[in-house]
């Protein structure tokens, strides 16, 4: 049993040199960023398993890859890059790793939310150009903080929320419990939410989740946070709202279209706040993930 971690770049280069042991299977160590669907097939024949963490992995392209049965996704997002139904019927198997960042991204969801209720990106952008903006911004203490999904990154997200003196409410697709957070129904989440934070997996249920019809039921002026999925909201309706001020300002780390290619609206539209689907980059997060992504292998390697 062999494999390789095909997109490392040098950053997950040396988190991976740091965490692996003599007992893992052996993984080769590819350093480029940017694998191209037609780089597969050299890359990945052979191959028993591939650590892939941002790598679009075509039906088509994988399904020349002899000997390959395994893709070990660095994360939860998987269906972003591959079809896991179509690659099971091919005899490949994708694993998603959950739960090795959620202070990390919990973490990020907090500083977007706050720099978005402070304008904080609009006056770097002003200073930096020789101006002196002076934004007038929210105040988060006591301010209603909706969360869209609830899960171990949403329970991050509301227990600083919480200390931060904010009323925590959310909304789940199951029923949930959990302390200082009241749970109600969607159309409950939207009316009152000052700030809205998706926390949503990709799937086809939840594919364009944040419809237009449900964007016109959100609080007018509210404050939109994403480190879910990009395609979970319908994009040209938030760019719309955006536009019309029925959302305030969006803070977002994830996108339909990642990188963002050139031209995207959100680049000039002035009340949005952009990363670059980073919420989950900590040496802790990343030093969690490829460890358990090497426990799989080990595990794959066995059966």
């Amino acid at each position: 049993m062999r494999g390789i971690f095909i997109d490392a770049g040098d950053e997950l280069a040396e988190v991976f040199a740091k965490v692996v042991l003599p007992g893992d299977p052996p993984c080769a160590v590819n350093r480029q960023e940017q694998v191209s669907a037609a780089e597969l097939p050299a890359l990945l024949s052979g191959q028993d398993f591939v650590l892939n963490d941002h790598t679009q992995m075509p039906t088509a392209a994988l399904r020349q890859c002899a000997g390959l049965k395994h893709v070990i996704f660095l994360g939860t997002g998987a269906r972003s890059y591959m079809n896991p139904e179509e690659l099971a019927e091919i005899g490949i198997t994708v694993h998603i790793i959950k739960g090795y960042g959620d202070t990390a991204v919990g973490e990020h969801a907090i500083a977007l939310m706050w720099a978005g209720a402070r304008g904080l990106a609009a006056m770097d952008r002003g200073i930096r150009a020789g101006g002196w903006p002076r934004t007038e911004g929210m105040q988060l203490t006591g301010k209603t903080l909706g969360l869209m999904g609830f899960g171990g990154i949403a329970s991050e997200v509301a227990r600083i929320a919480r200390g931060s003196g904010m009323r925590v409410i959310a909304w789940n697709r199951s029923a949930k419990t959990a302390p200082g957070v009241e749970f109600v129904d969607l159309d409950t989440l939207l009316a009152q939410s000052q700030v809205l934070s998706v926390h949503l997996l990709l799937n086809d249920e939840t594919r364009g989740f944040l419809s237009a019809e449900r964007i016109a039921k959100l609080r007018p002026g509210v404050l939109l946070v994403n480190t879910a999925r990009g395609a979970v909201i319908d994009e040209a309706a938030m760019i719309a709202a955006l536009k019309s001020g029925r959302i305030g300002h969006a803070a977002l780390d994830v996108f339909t279209d990642e990188p963002l290619p050139a031209g995207n609206p959100f680049v000039d539209i002035p009340n949005v706040t952009l990363s670059a689907h980073s919420a989950f980059r900590t040496p802790e997060a990343s030093e969690t993930l490829i460890r358990r992504a090497l426990d799989i292998a080990v595990t794959v390697s066995k059966a």
